[in-house]
């Protein structure tokens, strides 16, 4: 498909890609699907009738500390329409707001600002519920349950291990090591200790084959969350698949594997989409919340170099506009990623001690963007802070037609080039 003026997410904005009449252009959307019209009932109904379950409101008793585990300010899931209704149904089953903690599952992001969580819950619920943020590094706030069968140590927060009845949230959408998101991965990464982010984020997880965007089967990052979830005693989720301009598709409830894999039916349906041959070029768009740090924005790139087959030749370019107005980010992990990132020499060094000698958890960003900084040039355009992205082993461009002109100057003008405006949101898939 020829087309040469594009408009890519640029925070809650967009830029404009014009492309010169000698790159051939293909675009790579999701496949339609039709938006609920209401949400909300969308969301009731799919409480109402809960996959592998019986109504929450059956589950729940009064005198039951329930924990609900929703996903940080990062993630674009709808939980100020998801928490509330969760909430609903707790209170039918006479369960006391005092009984009920909203745990913000923050992995190793930073902690959440009292306007964040307002805006992922909305002032009413904030102000009546217990709402905290998970503590990774805080021994006093994890419980350690062993390890899984394959040996990764399994650290979980306190509050959802004490908890009689645990419950989370999430969005379900293709993901560079568990293959989709969602499901489990809200407890079993949001959730965890620093231990066991490590472990399943180390070289030796995601060197491995099968840890790929869109694959679960033989996935081992997926089996290990799966187990630790289980471990934990996740009895219930809410989880949705949103479009690329976050309207909400299908909503599914119930028993976490089961209403996983209904939605991971439907979600293949719409962000698998069909490409005939690798690239020269791929122009990638992030937007807000994802490019609000260089850490997050990353992943773009790795998106479409994980895809099943990556969507790049080698020596190609991918060009990514994102605001970063943080910078890397200023979690723990995110200043870990820029820290690995500053100090090795060169690409393969990153690699080298990476495999050598592991890293701790935001490392991994660094080890996978190094995988594909070793085959493939990026471009981080309109960046708020181009130093860091040249720290970061990247190369800066301030305007789109600067970033074009770098990649025609190293590639020649007779290129072809794939534009995929929601790059996190769409996994082309290599025919045959």
């Amino acid at each position: 498909m020829l087309a040469q003026t594009f408009h890519l997410p640029y925070g809650r904005a967009h830029l404009t890609f014009r492309l010169p009449d000698s790159i051939q252009t293909d675009l790579a959307v999701s496949q339609p699907a039709v938006p609920q019209t209401d949400p909300a009932a969308a969301i009731r109904q799919a409480l109402a009738a809960p996959i592998g379950s019986p109504p929450l409101a059956d589950l729940a008793r009064p005198g039951q500390r329930v924990c609900i585990a929703f996903t940080d300010i990062t993630r674009a899931c709808p939980d100020q329409l998801l928490v509330p209704a969760l909430l609903a149904e707790l209170e039918k089953a006479g369960v006391s707001d005092t009984d009920i903690t909203l745990l913000c599952a923050v992995g190793m992001h930073r902690p959440s600002t009292r306007q964040e969580k307002i805006a992922k819950l909305g002032a009413a619920v904030v102000d009546r519920y217990r709402v905290s943020d998970h503590e990774p590094q805080n021994p006093d706030a994890l419980v350690d349950l062993g390890a899984t069968r394959s040996g990764v140590p399994i650290l979980l927060n306190r509050a959802a291990i004490e908890a009689d009845l645990l419950l989370s949230t999430g969005i379900v959408e293709p993901h560079q090591y568990a293959g989709y998101s969602g499901g489990r991965k809200t407890v079993a990464i949001g959730a965890a200790g620093e231990a066991l982010i490590a472990h399943t984020h180390g070289p030796a997880f995601l060197d491995h084959p099968a840890t790929r965007l869109g694959q679960i089967a033989g996935n081992p990052f997926h089996a290990a969350i799966s187990e630790a979830a289980r471990r934990a005693g996740l009895a219930f989720i809410l989880n949705v698949i949103l479009d690329d301009e976050r309207r909400l598709l299908r909503v599914a409830a119930g028993e976490p594997e089961s209403a996983f894999l209904d939605l991971v039916a439907f979600a293949r349906s719409v962000y698998e989409v069909p490409i005939d041959r690798q690239y020269d070029l791929a122009i990638g768009g992030v937007g807000y919340p994802k490019d609000t740090n260089l850490y997050q924005a990353s992943r773009a790139p790795s998106y479409l170099f994980f895809a099943p087959t990556p969507v790049v030749r080698p020596g190609g370019f991918f060009i990514i506009p994102a605001r970063c107005q943080e910078g890397a980010g200023a979690g723990v992990g995110e200043q870990r990623f820029l820290q690995a990132m500053r100090a090795a020499v060169d690409v393969p060094s990153i690699l080298s001690d990476a495999r050598r000698n592991g890293y701790p958890p935001g490392g991994q960003r660094a080890f996978v963007l190094a995988k594909v900084l070793e085959q493939n040039q990026v471009i981080i355009v309109a960046s708020e802070h181009p130093d860091l992205v040249s720290d970061c082993k990247m190369i800066p461009a301030a305007t789109p037609d600067e970033a074009l002109a770098i990649a025609v100057e190293a590639l020649g003008p007779d290129l072809r080039a794939l534009v995929v405006p929601h790059a996190l949101l769409t996994l082309p898939v290599l025919r045959g």
